[in-house]
């Protein structure tokens, strides 16, 4: 988009800012975000939200704003200014709404930037790993007494193992045959772990997992850190649901305990990074081990695995589909995603004794 369509965008929403400049930020698979730049600080991320993947945009919205306003109700001893760098903070349309709807049936959504922040997209020492922990475990335990019922289910069946599932095997019917030949291995393996990757499912069905507020999406570049490497903010919240902590848990290492990039071809340089696991545990469970069932200790490290796993039958559908999900960059980038996160699966199972 152009500026003044942006500029016009961002002024339907209640601020006192002039827009100066504005600079597209490239790092979500999903939605188009935009830092604005004004006059004056604070500057602001506004953000298209995708409409086609996210069906109810306006129950989005409402999940991410009550999350917020819960965690800022929590924090509320804090000062102004650090209770801003900790909570993402909204800003409402003049008319009281937190989404403006385009002429053009787009969806979008201002918040405050967070700034002297940066964040990670892999991580590469153990302060981080443990930092990270502490922060993702802390929102969890901020929304363990938030009614998990009052949030809309904005992608249903997100991390149901048994929908992806289906899902997968519907691609491989409908698959052109080149790309099933060139995802034959991917595929083998995936049919060969289905029965391990469904216990989570099978818990949580018969209750014996509770459900949370969940982040959903907790890949360690949604955790804004400090300057100083600490945690300070989890960010992009389309995807808060009511879940399971696994869910949260396992997304999480998979990102943390990568020791490459999640779409690195060359898979000798993916592993599973046991110190982070230990790192990232260690700060997760100070901030949420009071409120964490038996069970759900018991069942992490299958987290890990379930949601490495899923992600894998994700890429791996996507590419199969023609790649209508993801974004990508060339045409076998679904698919190189897909066997790094497998090999990523094979050295956690390959260090599983020592876990």
């Amino acid at each position: 988009m152009n500026h003044n369509q942006l500029e016009y965008i961002f002024n339907q929403f209640k601020h006192d800012s002039v827009f100066e400049s504005v600079q597209e930020l490239v790092s979500g698979h999903i939605n188009d975000t935009y830092l604005i730049q004004t006059t004056k600080k604070p500057y602001y991320i506004l953000q298209k939200i995708n409409h086609t993947v996210f069906k109810d945009v306006p129950g989005l919205v409402s999940n991410k704003v009550l999350i917020s306003q819960h965690l800022q109700h929590k924090l509320k001893h804090l000062p102004k200014r650090e209770l801003h760098r900790n909570v993402l903070s909204f800003v409402p349309l003049k008319s009281g709404k937190f989404y403006f709807k385009s002429e053009t049936n787009d969806y979008w959504n201002l918040m405050i930037y967070i700034e002297d922040s940066i964040t990670f997209e892999t991580v590469d020492n153990s302060e981080i790993a443990y930092e990270a922990g502490k922060l993702f475990g802390k929102f969890l335990t901020l929304t363990n007494d938030f009614d998990s019922l009052k949030l809309v289910a904005v992608i249903p069946k997100f991390h149901d193992m048994s929908f992806r599932y289906e899902q997968f095997e519907d691609s491989l019917r409908e698959a052109a045959p080149e790309r099933l030949v060139a995802a034959k291995k991917n595929i083998l393996k995936v049919k060969e772990l289905k029965e391990e990757m469904h216990i989570l499912q099978k818990l949580k069905e018969t209750g014996q997992l509770p459900l949370r507020v969940t982040h959903n999406d907790t890949k360690v570049s949604n955790a804004l850190f400090s300057q100083d490497n600490k945690g300070l903010c989890v960010i992009d919240t389309d995807t808060v649901m009511p879940g399971i902590i696994h869910y949260d848990f396992g997304d999480a290492i998979r990102t943390i305990c990568n020791t490459a990039k999640e779409d690195e071809t060359n898979l000798d340089l993916v592993g599973f990074n046991v110190s982070y696991y230990k790192s990232y545990t260690k700060g997760f469970l100070e901030e949420i081990g009071d409120s964490l069932s038996e069970n759900e200790a018991k069942h992490l490290l299958l987290g890990a695995k379930s949601m490495i796993f899923i992600m894998a039958i994700r890429f791996l559908t996507d590419y199969l589909n023609n790649d209508i999900y993801y974004k990508t960059k060339y045409p076998e980038h679904n698919l190189n995603r897909s066997k790094n996160q497998l090999k990523l699966l094979q050295s956690l199972v390959d260090q599983e004794k020592v876990l």
